[in-house]
């Protein structure tokens, strides 16, 4: 038997690089927290078909990815002619058939999580697409990605027996985070503007407000008196835990902003978009402790870490 050729190891792990750069593999992290929190807003505790929901979330993102670089792939050849595509590391029509076979799968993992989950996931697929392939480069192009993620979030909400409606303004307080961020992102290339960055400073600052803020469900009043009832030990802690994510949130996304809207050069813009899509985590893990779950928003919020390492190696963005 024949060895194998030294270059055969580097060559495979150049093409897994490559992958890892189409489908944004930093970013995957940010995903699971879209079901999560859903969940937790429905009054609901993570269940096989949670699961099964955060199996489907990721697979039409990662679809929404390949597709962005396929639909993109000339407009990177001038651009950014070292992605995955216009570098040719990366054959477009692979990058096509991911995105189908993705969309496939994440429609057949909601189908078995249940009816209500599919009847989420069938729109959140068809906004995908039609986001990449139409509505990215025109006015609507931030609001469609904004309705993705709430989207996303309310399969969340519909793969248990919860009440969706309980997740409506938890989804919206995410499709403003993605809104910002979207905003931001339309200049990354080239720059030029503190207008969009100082509009998301300002979403980042509301958001945190309303993480820190009381949460949704308030405890009972006291039945003989009527009177509040007195906080307890595990009141404090929740307490806690949610001003600690909402300040992770703020120091995660204002800053990188800061400095895009005094400089708003095309490095910095990009950063902020970086620190941005990480920062969902954080908003995530806080609309989850919000909604009286503070335990799953503290596991969630570990992501965060791991994101940021990752993105070391590949970029977010």
């Amino acid at each position: 038997m024949s060895a194998q050729r030294p270059a055969d190891g580097p060559a495979r792990d150049g093409h897994l690089h490559a992958w890892a750069e189409l489908l944004r593999a930093p970013a995957a992290f940010t995903v699971p927290g879209d079901v999560l929190a859903g969940t937790a807003a429905a009054g609901t505790r993570p269940t096989g078909r949670t699961a099964l929901a955060a199996g489907a979330s990721l697979c039409l993102y990662e679809a929404g990815m390949a597709l962005n670089d396929w639909a993109d792939r000339e407009e990177d050849a001038t651009a950014r002619p070292h992605r995955p595509l216009p570098s040719g590391r990366v054959r477009p029509g692979a990058a096509l058939a991911a995105a189908g076979l993705l969309s496939a799968a994440g429609l057949a993992l909601a189908a078995c999580a249940g009816r209500r989950a599919l009847a989420v996931a069938g729109p959140l697929a068809a906004t995908v697409w039609a986001y990449d392939l139409g509505l990215k480069h025109t006015p609507a192009g931030p609001a469609a990605m904004a309705a993705a993620r709430s989207l996303d979030l309310l399969l969340g909400a519909a793969a248990g027996p919860g009440a969706v409606r309980r997740a409506i303004v938890p989804a919206a307080f995410l499709g403003s985070h993605t809104l910002a961020v979207s905003l931001v992102s339309r200049r990354e290339t080239e720059g030029g503007s503190s207008t969009a960055p100082l509009t998301a400073l300002a979403a980042a600052g509301a958001l945190t407000t309303v993480l820190a803020g009381r949460p949704t469900a308030h405890p009972a009043p006291d039945a003989s008196t009527g009177a509040p009832t007195p906080a307890t030990p595990a009141d404090k802690a929740a307490r806690a835990v949610r001003a600690a994510l909402a300040a992770s949130y703020a120091a995660t996304f204002a800053r990188p902003l800061a400095h895009a809207a005094l400089n708003p050069s095309p490095e910095l813009t990009q950063r902020a978009v970086g620190a941005g899509v990480r920062a969902t985590i954080a908003l995530q893990s806080g609309l989850m402790a919000r909604a009286g779950a503070p335990g799953t928003g503290v596991l969630t919020a570990a992501l965060a870490p791991l994101a940021a390492h990752l993105a070391r190696k590949v970029s977010t963005t």
